[in-house]
């Protein structure tokens, strides 16, 4: 009878613990809360990526697996993207850099069912490089910067 209700206490812990606080700006960020729904948002991120020659490298988040083990948290989704031009380009002037790559959108669901659109600018995720690797490597993050800040205005709209 005590694990039975230590079970629930804990569960009902993890379940207040995930719903946090929406995204705030921070140094480096673009927050960009919206008024769609966590499920359009991802729809026209993926469309505007497309728009702006970008692809959807990677996803991934932690709502659909916490579901899974009967866990009910916001929508949480992860988005990488690139493109293989700038890949090779970042490439060629740092191997180590592109351990950055591919760049991320982080899309959350909001308690009031909206939905906000994040990422880091590629000019800050690069930051830590640039001593070493110099104009060029500016050069492609303010390429990507203006990139990025197309794909976030177009999926926010």
């Amino acid at each position: 009878m005590r694990s039975i209700f230590w079970a629930i206490v804990t569960s009902g812990l993890l379940a207040v613990s995930a719903m946090a606080e929406p995204l705030q700006p921070r140094e480096g960020w673009v927050v960009n809360p919206t008024t769609k729904n966590y499920s359009d948002l991802i729809a026209d991120l993926k469309k505007a990526v497309k728009a702006n020659k970008m692809g959807v490298v990677t996803q991934a988040g932690p709502t659909k697996a916490a579901a899974n083990r009967g866990i009910t948290i916001p929508g949480n989704r992860v988005i990488g993207v690139f493109n293989n031009k700038f890949a090779v380009r970042t490439l060629a002037l740092s191997t180590a850099a592109m351990i950055e790559a591919p760049i991320r959108f982080y899309v959350t669901e909001n308690p009031d069912q909206t939905a906000t659109l994040a990422y880091k600018t590629p000019s800050h995720v690069f930051a830590p490089y640039m001593d070493e690797v110099g104009a060029e490597l500016v050069e492609v993050a303010a390429e990507l910067d203006v990139i990025f800040a197309q794909i976030a205005a177009a999926a926010a709209q």
